[in-house]
C-alpha cells in the first residue's frame, strides 16, 4: 500500500437552498430526502462509478436529531439504493461539517483505507433550529470559560466589528450587495445551475412543486435598503440580516477519490486536495477563525497568500470575510474572491456550505485555466476555522 496518495474533487452537487420556516420551499420536505437526492445526483453524473465501489459515505448535520439523526451517512446511503456493503457516518463541526466531511474521507483515500467516498452535509434549519435540544454546560458560563455572547452567533459578529473599528457597518453592507449582484450575475450567466439537482417538494395545502433554483437571494438589494435594517443584536450596531447569511434548509455532496482509482475508472477530476488546515481562536470572535486555519493550511502546502488565485469563503457575516481579507492585505472587492458571490445571497444551511464552496471553486477553476490554486475556507461556531487548499487540475501550466 502506498504511504500517501492524490486526492481528488471529483465531482460535487447540491440541491437548492431554501429558506427556513414554514413558508420555505423545503418546510414539509425531511432533511434526509435532500440528502437522498444528492447522493442519487452524483451517482447519475457519473455513470462509470460502480456503486460497489463507493467505500464510504460521510454525512453532515449540525443538529443531529430526528431526520438528520440515525447516523445520516450511513441511512441515507441505503435509502439512496447504494448496496448495503456501503458503510456511512454522521459528522458535527457546525458550519464546517461538510467540510471535515470532505477532510475525513479524503484522509482515509491518502491513507488507502478507501479508494472513493461521498462526502458532503445537510441542514434544515426550518425543522431543526441551531441549538434545539442542546443542554450547555453551566460551567461554559460560571467558570467564565467563554463569554455569554459565544453561544450567539450574531453577537459574535457585533464582536468581530469592535476588534476591528475599521469595519464599518456601510462597509459590510456595501460588501453585502456586491455579494448578491454577484449571485444575480452568476445565474445570469448559468455558473449555478450545472451543480443543482431539482428538488421535488410537497405541501399538504399546496401539493407537489419543483425546486430549480436557490431561494434566499434578493436581486436588487441597494445600500439605501441595507442601511434601515434593524440590528437585532445590539442598540445601534452593525450587524443585520441583510449583511448575514440567513437562516436556510439544503443539501450538498461530492464524490472524493484517490487519483489513480479515478483514472482507473473513467471519472474526470477537476481539482487535487494539496492541503487542510482547522484551528481553534475564542469562542467569542469565531469569525476569525479562517485566518488562523488558512495560515496552517497554506504552511503545510507550502505556499503563501500571494499563490491563492481563487478564494471561496463562506458569508456567515460579512465583518468576518471583511476581516480575513483585512488580515491578509486583500481588497473587499477583490475579483479573486467569491467571484460567483457567497452565502449573504445563496443562504448557508450549517453543515452543508462546505461542498458548496467546494463545487463553485471547482467551476471556477474550469473557467481560469491561468489559476493554479485555490482555497475553500469558512469560520466555525464555538471558534473555529476551517480551509482547504486546492490544486486545480486544469491548470495550464501543467500540461
Amino acid at each position: 500500500m502506498p504511504s500517501s496518495r492524490d486526492v481528488v474533487f471529483v465531482d460535487g452537487v447540491r440541491t437548492p437552498f431554501g429558506k427556513s420556516g414554514p413558508k420555505g420551499l423545503y418546510a414539509e420536505t425531511r432533511a434526509d430526502d435532500l440528502v437522498v437526492r444528492v447522493i442519487r445526483e452524483l451517482m447519475r453524473r457519473n455513470p462509470t462509478l460502480p456503486p460497489e465501489r463507493v467505500d464510504e459515505v460521510a454525512i453532515a448535520a449540525t443538529t443531529q436529531i430526528g431526520d438528520q439523526g440515525l447516523t445520516i451517512g450511513r441511512s441515507a446511503a441505503v435509502l439512496a439504493g447504494l448496496p448495503k456493503s456501503v458503510p456511512g457516518y454522521a459528522i458535527d463541526r457546525m458550519c464546517a461539517g461538510a467540510m471535515t466531511a470532505v477532510t475525513s474521507v479524503a484522509g482515509g483515500i491518502a491513507f488507502g483505507a478507501y479508494d472513493v467516498a461521498i462526502a458532503g452535509g445537510v441542514e434544515h434549519m426550518g425543522r431543526h433550529p441551531m441549538g434545539e435540544g442542546v443542554d450547555p454546560n453551566p460551567r461554559f458560563l460560571s467558570e467564565k470559560l467563554v463569554d455569554g455572547s459565544a453561544l450567539i452567533m450574531g453577537m459574535t459578529a457585533e464582536n468581530l466589528h469592535d476588534r476591528y473599528p475599521a469595519i464599518s457597518k456601510a462597509r459590510a453592507d456595501a460588501y453585502a450587495v456586491a455579494s448578491q449582484e454577484k449571485v444575480a450575475k452568476a445565474y445570469a450567466n448559468n455558473r449555478i445551475q450545472p451543480d443543482l439537482v431539482p428538488m421535488a417538494t410537497r405541501k399538504a395545502a399546496e401539493g407537489w412543486g419543483l425546486a430549480t433554483e436557490d431561494e434566499p437571494p434578493r436581486p436588487g438589494t441597494t445600500i439605501e435598503g441595507l442601511a434601515s435594517l434593524k440590528t437585532p443584536f445590539r442598540p445601534h450596531g452593525h450587524v443585520t440580516a441583510g449583511n448575514s447569511a440567513g437562516i436556510n434548509d439544503g443539501a450538498t455532496g461530492s464524490i472524493l477519490a484517490a487519483a489513480d482509482t479515478a483514472a482507473e475508472l473513467g471519472l474526470t477530476p477537476k481539482m487535487r486536495l494539496v492541503s487542510y488546515g482547522f484551528a481553534g481562536v475564542d469562542p467569542e470572535v469565531m469569525g476569525v477563525g479562517p485566518i488562523p486555519s488558512t495560515e496552517r493550511a497554506l504552511r503545510l502546502a507550502g505556499l503563501s497568500v500571494g499563490d491563492i488565485g481563487l478564494f471561496e469563503i463562506n458569508e456567515a457575516f460579512a465583518v468576518q470575510v471583511l476581516a480575513f481579507l483585512e488580515h491578509f492585505g486583500i481588497a473587499d472587492d477583490d475579483p479573486r474572491v467569491n467571484p460567483y458571490g457567497g452565502a449573504i445571497a445563496f443562504g448557508h444551511p450549517l453543515a452543508s456550505s462546505g461542498v458548496r464552496l467546494m463545487t463553485q471553486l471547482a467551476r471556477e477553476f474550469g473557467e481560469r485555466p491561468d489559476v493554479r490554486y485555490g482555497i475553500t475556507t469558512m469560520c466555525v461556531g464555538m471558534g473555529m476555522g476551517g480551509t482547504v487548499v486546492w490544486e486545480n487540475l486544469a491548470w495550464e501550466g501543467a500540461k
